[in-house]
């Protein structure tokens, strides 16, 4: 059986980043907190915990993590069934999640703020690219993501939750100094684009799909922030790829033009969770259907 003490410790240890904040969230000295992690890794016959700054979870570290916040969501639901063993004194539990950043920018806070109406769980969010969420899922360092990968992670169900559109465009100012002659692949090799961040392949996967010959490399500016990849296109920075319900505004009152008009590029995005999930996660699942529905295309 696992002890659940050595379990808090590790948990503290990883989400705090240090001995010593761990040591202070649960009311121990860093020399206690220190035992009963190198305990648990006596017990497992595993290294859990990379020491460094801030500390991190191993593999093994990370499966062993996944399983406490199970179990520790199945507690919660247990004591809302069962009010009198809410004199445990149980902290209120925390769920992990993977989410890109557009979402969070257009849609996602809406269904954090209906999930967590009821004050009875915390949402850790964590930022990646849409295709690269899986694999926090596949790792155990969330319990549920937004992703682009339909096929179900092992243990998990994936849920489709619509596509996010992304319009390609820029400023006025910017299309009349790069693309008054039209976009072909030697426009495209001369005008800055943006980039959220080395994964990010929307602008590329756009060119792709001109089809204009040759492969064409744009100089880029890097920039990892939704709404300032917004305002450095209406400032004339570079061309970029924007969720359309983002852009719409500044598009509507000519901030913003598109570089095709209706060559957009759709991204649909899936909703990966535990198969055996619990009350609070399908909860979780509920509100993030729901908001993904008002803004996601069919």
């Amino acid at each position: 059986m696992l002890d659940y003490t050595l379990l808090e410790a590790l948990a503290a240890v990883v989400r705090e980043g240090s001995f010593e904040r761990a040591a202070q969230a649960l009311h121990l000295t860093p020399s206690a907190v220190s035992q009963r992690v190198r305990l648990l890794e006596q017990r497992i016959g595993q290294v859990l915990v990379v020491r460094g700054a801030p500390c991190s979870a191993t593999a093994v570290g990370l499966q062993l993590l996944r399983h406490v916040e199970q179990v520790a969501l199945l507690e919660a639901d247990l004591r809302a069934a069962l009010p009198v063993l809410a004199e445990a004194g149980v902290g209120t539990p925390t769920l992990r999640v993977a989410v890109n950043a557009d979402s969070l920018a257009t849609w996602f806070v809406p269904a954090m703020a209906a999930f967590c109406a009821g004050g009875d769980a915390l949402l850790d969010v964590s930022l990646d690219d849409e295709a690269h969420t899986a694999e926090r899922l596949k790792r155990g360092d969330v319990l549920a993501a937004v992703t682009t990968l339909a096929a179900p992670v092992q243990g998990c169900r994936s849920v489709a939750l619509g596509r996010l559109r992304y319009v390609a465009c820029a400023s006025p100012g910017f299309v009349a100094a790069h693309f008054a002659a039209g976009i072909d692949a030697a426009a495209l090799a001369r005008a800055p684009c943006l980039t959220f961040n080395p994964k990010d392949r929307l602008q590329d996967r756009w060119i792709e799909s001109l089809q204009v010959g040759a492969p064409v490399a744009p100089p880029r500016h890097w920039l990892p922030s939704t709404h300032a990849f917004v305002d450095a296109c209406a400032a004339g920075l570079g061309w970029g790829l924007h969720p359309a319900v983002l852009v719409r505004p500044r598009l509507e009152r000519g901030e913003l033009v598109a570089l095709r008009a209706g060559h957009d590029l759709h991204v649909p995005l899936h909703w990966q969770h535990p198969r055996l999930a619990s009350p609070r996660l399908q909860r979780l699942t509920d509100a993030v259907v729901a908001a993904a529905a008002r803004v996601l295309e069919r």
